[in-house]
């Protein structure tokens, strides 16, 4: 069961964000806001308490919170981000972590690693190796999850820009899974929800306590994880979807 949940307000910048998909064109900013307050008020109905962080303008993607640090049952694991426009982003929320945790481990350069590559199952974390996480980063993520009694894998990866961009563990060994992940052997044992092409960017979705998280707008994932026996609460987060961000990367969940 998630307790507590980080955001962080959109800033201003957020246009500037980073992009592999112009072709959507730039977020308008008072959308994003208004989306994000429906974030939180989805997040609220799960139960949890929300910590909202205001906007930092000199990083454009920071309300990505996801992405600088791995929140575990033991500890808190404060990142190296591999996009440059994001380094310094992680030191802004060591002050925030130190009031839910008593330990935190640092990502040490050469390492990098973004949050958004790694998909926490039970005591085990999945860390894809993507543009923004090197094996040095996984390997000191894997080293501190031994140190606390839990385990972590690498999972090679080719065409996702994160981890989660394809995966969403929904609890009770049920997997969302698109594209490169479909056939992966290290998900072969899990029963797994199948994200059609034309859907894929709704693979990136949230569990959170009863509820799952999906963004508006994609009927067939919805449908399929109606049809597993779950519930489900639509978000709007096509402002963010401009600039890569999804469901799970607007969050810290724990």
């Amino acid at each position: 069961m998630f307790k507590n949940v980080i955001v962080r307000k959109p800033s201003k910048s957020l246009s500037n964000g980073i992009t592999s998909n112009p072709q959507y064109g730039q977020p308008i900013y008072e959308n994003a806001l208004l989306q994000h307050d429906s974030y939180i008020e989805a997040l609220k109905t799960c139960g949890v308490e929300v910590q909202v962080l205001n906007g930092a303008e000199e990083y454009p993607d920071s309300c990505f919170v996801e992405d600088v640090a791995v929140c575990t049952r033991s500890f808190a694991m404060v990142t190296s981000p591999g996009a440059a426009t994001r380094k310094g982003e992680e030191k802004e929320m060591i002050e925030v972590l130190k009031g839910y945790y008593e330990n935190l481990e640092y990502i040490k350069a050469p390492g990098t690693l973004e949050g958004g590559d790694v998909m926490m199952v039970g005591d085990h974390y999945y860390i894809g190796l993507s543009d923004r996480t090197n094996q040095e980063g996984a390997q000191q993520l894997i080293d501190a999850l031994m140190k606390y009694d839990m385990q972590g894998s690498v999972i090679e990866m080719k065409e996702m820009l994160h981890l989660k961009t394809g995966l969403a563990y929904l609890e009770d060994n049920v997997l969302l899974v698109a594209g490169e992940f479909i056939e992966h052997p290290a998900f072969s044992d899990y029963k797994k929800i199948v994200i059609p092409e034309d859907e894929s960017y709704a693979a990136n979705c949230i569990r959170v306590n009863d509820y799952v998280l999906v963004p508006t707008g994609y009927p067939k994932t919805q449908e399929a994880i109606e049809a597993a026996g779950l519930k489900v609460i639509n978000v709007d987060t096509s402002e963010y979807k401009k600039v890569d961000g999804g469901l799970s990367c607007l969050s810290l969940r724990f």
